[in-house]
C-alpha cells in the first residue's frame, strides 16, 4: 500500500473519528482500514491513534500528522486540478452553527453575499449558543465566541469582542450609574439562565481580574431576553459588544463600568478540515472572514 493511500486512510479516520465510519466514506473494507493505520505506524514508527472501547482518539503525534495530512491530500487534489486545467468550483451542502445574535448582527450579510457569489452552494444555518461537535454532528463550519478549548483545532481569527454592562437610559437616570464593580449588589441585574456568566461577572482593573458574586432580580432562558428586558429598564445586564451595538448607536442602552472591563473575548470559525468538504468549506471561510472583518463591532 502506497504513502498516498495511507494517508488517504488516515485523513478519513481522523475525519469521521472512527475506523468503521472511514471505511463507510471511502467505500473500503474496516480490515482495510485497519491494516493500513498498523502499516503506517510501523512506517513512521509511532502510535498515531489511542484505542479503547469507545473508539479511537488522536495521539499528539497523530494530530500533528492529521494536519499535515491534510494539507498535503488538498495540495494534490488541487495540483491535480491545476495539471487538468478544471476549476474547482465550490458546490453542495454546507452546515453552519452560530449564536443567535452572532448569526443575526454579522454573519448573515456575509452568507447572503457569498451565496450571490457561489450559486452552486446551498447553506443550511443552524441557531445555538452551545458550540457543536463538528464530526459527531455533521457540522462543516461554526463560530466559536470564546478561547479555543482545543490548540489543536482548524480555526480563523475573525478578532475580538467587549464584554460590556449596560443598562437603559431610564434605569440609569433613576439609579445612578454604578462608578465601580462594588456598586452592583446595590443595583437590579437581569441575567441569562442559559449563559455561563450567570453567578458572577468579571471585572478588570490594572491587570488584575476580579469576580463579583451576583443576585439577579430577573432571569431570562435567552440572551434576547436579557437585552430586551434591559432597555425596558429592569436593571443592569452583561453583553457582548455585537448583541447590543445597534441598541447602543440607536440609544436604547448605554455602557457603564467601561474602565473596569475584562480583556475582550475572541471569536473564531472553526471548521471540518476533511478534503471532500475543503473547497466549499475553504472558500466560505475565507469570504466570511473578510467580511466580517470589516464590522466595527469586532477589534483586531
Amino acid at each position: 500500500m502506497d504513502r498516498h493511500q495511507q494517508m488517504t486512510i488516515f485523513d478519513a479516520v481522523a475525519t469521521e473519528q472512527g475506523l468503521a465510519a472511514a471505511s463507510r466514506t471511502l467505500g473500503v473494507s474496516e480490515a482495510t482500514v485497519s491494516r493500513s493505520l498498523a502499516a503506517l505506524e510501523k512506517r513512521l514508527g509511532t502510535r498515531l491513534l489511542a484505542r479503547s472501547t469507545r473508539g479511537v482518539t488522536l495521539t499528539e503525534s497523530g494530530r500533528l500528522f492529521a494536519s499535515d495530512c491534510a494539507r498535503l491530500l488538498r495540495a494534490a487534489d488541487e495540483a491535480d486540478a491545476s495539471a487538468n486545467g478544471l476549476h474547482v468550483e465550490p458546490r453542495g451542502l454546507l452546515t453552519l452553527v452560530t449564536p443567535l445574535l452572532f448569526g443575526d448582527q454579522l454573519l448573515i450579510p456575509a452568507i447572503l453575499d457569498y451565496l450571490d457569489a457561489w450559486p452552486g452552494i446551498e447553506l443550511s444555518v443552524v441557531y445555538q449558543d452551545r458550540f457543536p461537535h463538528l464530526h459527531e454532528e455533521g457540522v462543516d463550519v461554526a463560530v466559536l465566541v470564546g478561547a479555543l478549548p482545543d490548540a489543536y483545532m482548524v480555526a480563523r481569527k475573525v478578532g475580538t469582542v467587549r464584554q460590556m454592562v449596560c443598562a437603559s437610559p431610564a434605569y440609569l437616570e433613576r439609579h445612578g450609574a454604578p462608578s465601580t464593580p462594588s456598586d452592583v449588589a446595590a443595583h437590579s441585574l437581569v441575567l441569562c439562565s442559559a449563559s455561563h456568566r450567570l453567578l458572577e461577572w468579571r471585572f478588570q482593573r490594572e491587570g488584575s481580574l476580579r469576580s463579583v458574586a451576583l443576585k439577579p432580580n430577573l432571569r431570562c432562558t435567552t440572551q434576547v431576553g436579557v437585552i430586551g428586558a434591559a432597555i425596558n429598564g429592569a436593571g443592569l445586564a452583561s453583553c457582548l459588544g455585537y448583541e447590543i451595538h445597534a441598541h447602543l448607536l440607536a440609544g436604547r442602552l448605554r455602557v457603564v463600568l467601561e474602565g473596569f472591563e475584562p480583556d475582550p473575548v475572541p471569536v473564531h470559525l472553526v471548521y471540518r478540515e476533511g478534503r471532500r468538504a475543503s473547497a466549499r468549506v475553504r472558500s466560505f471561510v475565507d469570504f466570511a472572514v473578510e467580511r466580517m472583518r470589516q464590522h466595527p463591532v469586532l477589534q483586531h
